[in-house]
């Protein structure tokens, strides 16, 4: 099969080449997915996991791409709740070969089914972001009726779907982000836009829960904005400021099928916006790491047709 590879950290992007690699094998408990459409993060280079495995071996050259749409191919042992030839979609396991390839290995627990009017494009762009914007908000920070939230980088992939998801469930939303993300995030549904090129993150004011996606001096700064009994919440780094009177947590997202099936109906019934930039074809993955310009919505790879 044909899939993107990394052959060492040092390398980075510049390093990913088009390879053909052995069938994927179907370990107790997986499924093995044709896969149509793949998402990834520029990040994830730079992650441990992309370059060992949970033992700790190295396991260059790996395989990048950690969101994953298509259909099941093949059944491991023990493998329950899925069937072959069944439409799925979900993130792919952090440290085994991801779905930048033709066919991925994936434990079936991580996916959920994909309803036929669903494209696998959209569904590719929804598993990671989707996840973490509802963990972010609700699992870990509580957010609740009639509470202020603050989501900063709020144009981008997570920081979108937590703005519609926190809307949906009456908060009042502060979105922030560059200058040129303004009418995206006020499109989006935002009361407020705090332009973290041009205002004073000060400005935003008190708020209950801040969700970060940026870290540094963001995330220092965001502490003081916690009112008392409130959330500080990021997935960029363990925070080392926290709120005088709060919670401040780091967490990395987990799998959740019965959360990716209710993410994927809001889709359905229009109630949710996965915003898609870009599709790429396979061959270009590589250059996808590394754009020219910035694409404003997710970059997907398409690697077979439905």
């Amino acid at each position: 099969m044909r899939a993107i590879t990394a052959p060492n950290r040092d390398a980075g992007a510049a390093g990913l080449t088009l390879t053909d690699l052995p069938y994927p094998h179907a370990a107790e408990n997986d499924v093995i997915v044709r896969v149509h459409a793949a998402g990834f993060t520029r990040g994830e280079l730079d992650w441990p996991a992309t370059w060992s495995d949970r033992a700790g071996r190295d396991r260059t050259p790996s395989v990048p791409g950690h969101e994953v749409s298509g259909v099941v191919a093949q059944l491991g042992f023990g493998t329950t709740g899925l069937t072959v030839g069944q439409r799925v979609f979900g993130p792919t396991d952090w440290a085994r070969d991801g779905s930048l390839a033709e066919y991925v290995a994936v434990e079936a627990r991580n996916l959920a089914p994909l309803p036929a009017d669903v494209d696998h494009t959209v569904a590719a762009a929804l598993p990671i972001s989707g996840l973490t914007a509802w963990q972010g908000l609700f699992d870990h920070a509580r957010l609740m009726s009639g509470q202020t939230v603050l989501i900063h980088g709020a144009a981008g992939a997570v920081g979108s779907i937590a703005v519609q998801l926190a809307l949906e469930a009456g908060a009042h939303v502060i979105g922030s982000g560059r200058s040129a993300d303004r009418d995206t995030v006020r499109a989006l549904g935002a009361q407020t836009f705090l332009d973290l090129e041009a205002g004073r993150l000060e400005d935003a004011g008190e708020v209950d829960v801040v969700f970060d996606v940026i870290g540094g001096d963001v995330l220092d700064r965001s502490a003081a904005l916690v009112r008392s009994g409130g959330t500080l919440v990021t997935i960029a780094q363990p925070p080392t400021v926290r709120p005088r009177d709060g919670r401040a947590l780091f967490f990395v997202v987990e799998p959740d099928r019965a959360r990716l099936t209710d993410l994927v109906q809001r889709v359905r019934g229009g109630r949710l916006d996965v915003r898609v930039g870009a599709v790429r074809p396979l061959t270009e993955a590589a250059a996808a790491f590394a754009p020219e310009k910035r694409v404003s919505g997710r970059t997907i790879i398409q690697v077979a047709e439905e």
